[in-house]
């Protein structure tokens, strides 16, 4: 099986086109885009297509739009691959974030995967509509069991005032709500900060990316032995410990002009001789 392949393998040289394809074919979608796939649950019902029921589909959300329902779908997924002991890790944040490139990849993989499993020939019995539709049947169910727990509980409760009240219950339901709360106001936090994390890596990028270009420049044989070259290079390399690496960057530039000076001092003293 291609649990684990190649970089180099030819997989990852099939095309976007032949990708969306290969997904409209046997799911029967009408994707455009291969971000249109970053939520997970295509990639979720291409293995119950390739494993019938194995994925629990009832489960998977085909609506997803924010990061957390995505994440969701991936858990999914990777429940799926341990459980197949399919030695796949999924890069969840990367995929969630919607760049081509990296649902490219993961769907060229999982495309070789399928292939390997039954030889690229579409399941026939497979009804992929059905399946998507009844995993939305699957799911109205539970809702509908939550929703009449809650209305038995708000029952049971507005029903015991008359005998009097029942804080137990009263508090245990409080407590899921501060609950539920609690976990939404941390996965907010913790979105927010992989945000942050990746604006910073783009700014240390960039930054990074200019200093190179710097040192690229000062290392051309025609420059780098300029004092500006040597000076700057000096400012580059220097270590955490060395905090004077700005003073001698200043110190040789100003060796260097005062000798140019005295050069230049001693020429024209001559030429008026």
């Amino acid at each position: 099986m291609a649990s684990n392949i190649g970089m180099m393998d030819s997989a990852y040289f099939v095309g976007r086109n032949e990708i969306l394809q290969w997904i409209n074919a046997r799911l029967q979608l009408k994707l455009s885009k291969i971000e249109e796939a970053a939520s997970g649950a295509v990639q979720c019902q291409m293995m119950d297509m390739t494993y019938p029921g194995v994925v629990p589909m009832y489960k998977v959300n085909f609506d997803a739009k924010t990061e957390y329902d995505m994440i969701q779908n991936y858990k999914v997924l990777q429940d799926v691959f341990n459980k197949l002991k399919i030695n796949k890790h999924i890069e969840v944040n990367k995929l969630i974030k919607g760049r081509p490139l990296d649902n490219l990849e993961f769907l060229q993989w999982l495309k070789r995967y399928c292939d390997s499993v039954n030889g690229g020939i579409m399941n026939e019995n497979y009804n992929p509509v059905e399946r998507r539709g009844k995993g939305g049947k699957d799911r109205n169910p539970r809702g509908d069991l939550r929703n009449s727990k809650s209305l038995q509980t708000n029952n049971e409760l507005m029903s015991g005032c008359g005998d009097g009240p029942k804080p137990g219950r009263a508090r245990s339901t409080v407590d899921e709500v501060d609950s539920s709360e609690d976990i939404h106001a941390l996965f907010k936090e913790v979105t927010d900060l992989k945000l942050s994390v990746d604006l910073l890596e783009k700014e240390r990028d960039f930054y990074f990316g200019k200093l190179r270009d710097v040192e690229i420049l000062c290392q051309m044989p025609e420059l780098e032995n300029l004092p500006m070259a040597v000076a700057i290079r000096r400012i580059l390399y220097t270590t955490e410990d060395n905090e004077s690496a700005l003073a001698e960057a200043r110190e040789l530039l100003a060796d260097s002009i005062d000798a140019d000076m005295k050069q230049t001092t001693t020429v024209g003293g001559i030429g008026s001789d």
